[in-house]
């Protein structure tokens, strides 16, 4: 579910606050303007240009009048040949273990021209794991931009964010600006980030009726939307000190509450739109700020969808939170307040998140992913989407590469016929070991053919009409499960290894070379 932007059975869990607010600094992390050329500062922040974290894509300037700085450049994807499912992808440098909220921003300002009116429609992906669609048609004809949120762990020294061609529409993809944001170690800390991270859904202030409420409000740049609903709007005579609540939402959204003038229950419809069938991270945050009520006389009741939430919650200026991990949802929502039986008040409630929680896709084993960067690293020009997890999701994986399947995911064939590579073949290629074919003849590949004898699978090595020079290593001889060895049409000396002349099973071209010796009949 995307936000609109001005120009985005469980365990249940109480707590209350103890804490002092200290003073707050700017998140650490990363503000990427996308699409520009060079840095701003907007609101006292820097905004980096995306250069330094993305080399696929064109960088294009929006004709829109009166936008925000980083509305007016987007980067766009041209969808070459019409290759659907690629993937292109942002790598940052980020700090292993932290945790990051992740927010990308979209408007599309009619980028792909005049046949195209409407956005694209295409996904989102982090590492190896699919983030969501990203669907920003409706926003855009209110003239609004879109975002989305998410927060994931970060599993090594990078992380990567891609936004990724699917079958929905034909239109180049585009993404305005990225943001990734450490958040502090306890918050939303009850979720198993080794294997799951966390979409939002919503995040609201109840009763505010102003803009949306996030930095310096909010120390770690979230963002609440205002919230009103056909109930009375209590405003707090007092503000609870916020460091000490579960999540450490901003005090600003204890400063209105959703109430009842009378002794009775109240319902929000909320989130305000229909849910998938998942389960999801549920908090609720409270305060009883009211002077006309006695400590403690406040006393709430909560269900979901009928289905018990919370029962005998006593509210109190010290307010409180109450979430629970994994909640089945589906469909609309409706929460229920009400006034337990020893309650002397109406309920109120101050502001809610929901999360849809996401299973991580899994990443592709690290020595593979190593050897492929190196490997691009030699390549002068490697494919465009070898940015991002190698295999995962499944639905984009690298071109030219083929993974196996099951929980230990590993790169099992290489493909790159007739790509017109430029560069040499890196050494690292020995490091991939479960593959059983390499074909990439029909390039422009020079230097030498590296040692592959670690490759005990390799059953087909194809590099062909390319400009390698050298000798054939012996080794090749030596791998017993090779049966095809196509090396014609390059520009190899010496002899070949006797070891592989004649060798029953094996099919040897070497024709088109330099050897001291003819090559085998």
């Amino acid at each position: 579910m995307p936000f609109p932007f001005l120009l985005f059975f469980s365990s249940m869990f109480l707590s209350f606050p103890s804490l002092s607010f200290s003073q707050q600094t700017p998140p650490k992390g990363y503000l990427i303007n996308c699409g520009a050329t060079r840095r701003s500062v907007i609101h006292g922040r820097v905004w980096l240009p995306d250069g330094n974290f993305i080399s696929a894509g064109t960088s294009k300037n929006l004709t829109v009048p009166g936008l925000v700085p980083t509305l007016s450049t987007v980067r766009s994807f041209p969808l070459e040949n019409k290759n659907l499912r690629r993937k292109f992808c942002y790598v940052v440098r980020v700090y292993r273990g932290a945790r990051y909220l992740i927010r990308t921003t979209y408007y599309y300002g009619g980028v792909n021209g005049l046949d195209f009116d409407s956005p694209p429609v295409f996904d989102q992906i982090v590492d190896g794991t699919f983030w969501s669609v990203v669907n920003t048609t409706e926003d855009y004809g209110k003239g609004l931009s879109s975002y989305y949120e998410g927060v994931f762990e970060a599993k090594g020294n990078t992380m990567s964010v891609c936004v990724a061609s699917n079958t929905y529409t034909v239109s180049d993809p585009f993404i305005s600006s990225l943001e990734m944001l450490i958040l502090g170690d306890s918050i939303y800390n009850t979720t198993k980030f080794d294997s799951h991270a966390l979409h939002l859904v919503a995040r609201h202030s109840f009763g505010h009726n102003g803009s949306i409420i996030m930095y310096p409000d909010d120390q770690f740049d979230r963002y609440w939307q205002p919230y009103e609903e056909n109930v009375s709007v209590t405003a707090s005579k007092k503000i609870p000190a916020v460091s000490g609540f579960w999540n450490i939402p901003p005090s600003k959204v204890f400063e209105t509450a959703l109430s009842t003038a009378q002794l009775e229950s109240m319902e929000l419809r909320w989130p305000p739109f229909s849910l998938p069938n998942s389960t999801y991270y549920i908090a609720l945050y409270f305060a009883d700020n009211s002077d006309s009520m006695s400590s403690n006389s406040r006393v709430i009741d909560m269900h979901i969808n009928d289905v018990r939430y919370y029962s005998n919650l006593v509210l109190s200026s010290e307010g409180a939170a109450v979430f629970a991990t994994r909640w089945p949802l589906g469909g609309l929502t409706k929460i229920t307040l009400s006034p337990a039986a020893n309650s002397n008040g109406s309920p109120l409630i101050n502001a809610g998140e929901i999360f849809d929680v996401l299973r991580l896709g899994g990443r592709t084993h690290t020595r593979d992913v190593i050897a492929l960067e190196e490997l691009k690293n030699s390549l002068r020009n490697p494919p465009l989407d070898w940015n991002g997890d190698p295999c995962l999701p499944r639905d984009y994986t690298w071109t030219g590469v083929k993974c196996s399947e099951g929980e230990r995911t590993r790169v099992i064939s290489l493909n790159l016929t007739g790509m017109g590579l430029l560069g040499s073949l890196s050494p690292s290629i020995a490091n991939l070991t479960a593959l059983n074919g390499i074909w990439l003849g029909n390039n422009s590949l020079s230097g030498v053919i590296p040692d592959l004898s670690s490759l005990k699978l390799l059953e087909i090595l194809h590099l062909q009409d390319n400009q390698l020079t050298g000798e054939i290593p012996s080794s090749l001889g030596e791998m017993k499960s090779l049966r095809e060895l196509f090396l014609q049409n390059n520009s190899l000396t010496g002899r070949i290894p006797d070891s592989l002349i004649g060798r029953p099973g094996l099919e040897v071209r070497t024709s088109g070379n330099q050897f001291l010796s003819p090559p085998p009949s």
